[in-house]
């Protein structure tokens, strides 16, 4: 033992008289305030100092807790040309910066890499500039978890289809920051090569319900509860934001249930009930909006599709009702949309009916306008003739300059107005 034997002593002896000081009063021992004992202070300037550690105090005590984690969020149209909404992401180490599109239907994240084929951005990922980046063997555990496994090679690799385009990625994992909270050893899809037009230039951050989704990997710093607010598509800078964890999420919202449907596990899907046109409730029937796990029938919310769809007896129920509410101005289609007007129109509100909550929209988000201003069009269609023809798809346009919230935990959807643009 490296402690001098009069050292040794002197503790042992200050213990007992400690003891026995202790015994004496009680088992008490009195406490004195640290200003008693320190250089008199004017009682102004007392209360100053006293602030000040107060102050460093609460820092101390904020680092111990979950903390607020936004990450901007932008419209790809204005930053990247894409109709995504795009958040910057670091990835690697060195970190290098990427501005991934929010997709909540989407569990993987995968990212273009460098030597990419048929990748449609000039931004990519260069693995071999990032000493924390390892690819993920075949025997991995995430390796089951991809669509179409392949392992032609030592590495893991994965094939899916995402609208009209066909990827090919290999399974990796490297670091990733958004906002404050890096995420060491984030599994995700390095792209290697891709087709068609429907692939984001820069990548994608899956923010599904999934096993290899952001929120799963992340379930003990997030506890699986995120939300956003989308800024107008029209808006040039990062006026939005993606916040992560349940901290500093809106304390007045109203929510409705969120539905799993084991089919399509990635999917949000929410029990839409009705839809008001101005005061009227429309006359539409409960079949198309019934929840079907069989057929995937029912209502998502999505952070990927611009423009709301809704089945054909809904879409044609709101249309009807909503020109009869303009009135008699000459109605005309352009592309997708067949109500569109070339004079200024008065138009009623669109009102979403949930189970428990309801929410009304401003015209700025279900009108949309010609650059000249002179054309208007109600931004809504019927749901596309194939396998998604039962789904409602409650779009971004219709989600913009609100606050959605999706906690997990309690399975449930928020939405609160908030104005992000």
């Amino acid at each position: 033992m490296n402690t001098k034997p009069s050292t040794f002593l002197f503790s042992l002896l200050l213990l007992l008289l400690l003891r026995l000081l202790a015994a004496a009063s009680g088992g008490s021992l009195r406490v004195f305030h640290i200003s008693t004992h320190s250089k008199p202070l004017s009682w102004a300037d007392g209360v100053l100092q006293m602030q000040a550690k107060d102050e460093a105090r609460l820092q101390l005590l904020s680092s111990l807790v979950a903390r607020r984690s936004d990450a901007p969020i932008a419209s790809g149209r204005q930053v990247i040309q894409s109709p995504s909404y795009v958040v910057r992401a670091n990835i690697g180490t060195p970190a290098q910066t990427l501005l991934l599109a929010l997709d909540t239907s989407n569990d993987a994240t995968w990212i273009p890499c460098s030597g990419c084929v048929g990748c449609p951005g000039t931004s990519v990922f260069s693995s071999d500039k990032s000493s924390s980046f390892r690819p993920l063997p075949c025997q991995s555990p995430q390796c089951s978890q991809v669509p179409n496994p392949s392992c032609g090679t030592s590495a893991c690799g994965f094939n899916m289809t995402y609208g009209s385009s066909t990827v090919a990625a290999d399974l990796v994992q490297d670091n990733i920051t958004l906002a404050r909270d890096s995420v060491p050893a984030f599994t995700f899809g390095c792209i290697t090569k891709a087709t068609g037009s429907s692939v984001p230039p820069q990548g994608l951050l899956g923010l599904g319900r999934g096993s290899l989704s952001l929120l799963s990997q992340t379930q003990s710093l997030y506890q699986s509860t995120f939300s956003y607010c989308l800024p107008s598509f029209k808006s040039a800078s990062f006026s939005g934001s993606l916040r992560l964890g349940p901290v500093a999420q809106p304390k007045r919202i109203k929510y409705t249930p969120l539905l799993r449907n084991p089919r399509r596990s990635s999917l949000y899907y929410v029990n839409l009930i009705g839809i008001r046109v101005g005061s009227k409730v429309v006359d539409i029937p409960p079949s198309a909006f019934a929840f079907n796990t069989a057929t995937g029938s029912g209502t998502i919310i999505d952070s990927g599709t611009t423009f709301t769809r809704l089945v054909a007896p809904a879409y044609t129920a709101v249309r009807d009702e909503f020109q009869r509410r303009v009135g008699n101005a000459t109605v005309s289609s352009l592309g997708g949309f067949d109500t569109c007007y070339t004079v200024p129109i008065v138009s009623p509100t669109i009102t979403f009916m949930f189970d428990a909550m309801n929410v009304t929209l401003p015209p700025d988000n279900f009108l949309i306008h010609s650059t000249a201003g002179s054309t208007t069009c109600l931004a809504m269609a019927s749901a596309p003739d194939n396998v998604n023809s039962v789904l409602n798809v409650i779009a971004n346009m219709q989600q913009q300059n609100h606050r959605i919230v999706f906690d997990i935990p309690n399975s449930r959807v928020g939405v609160a107005r908030e104005p992000c643009s």
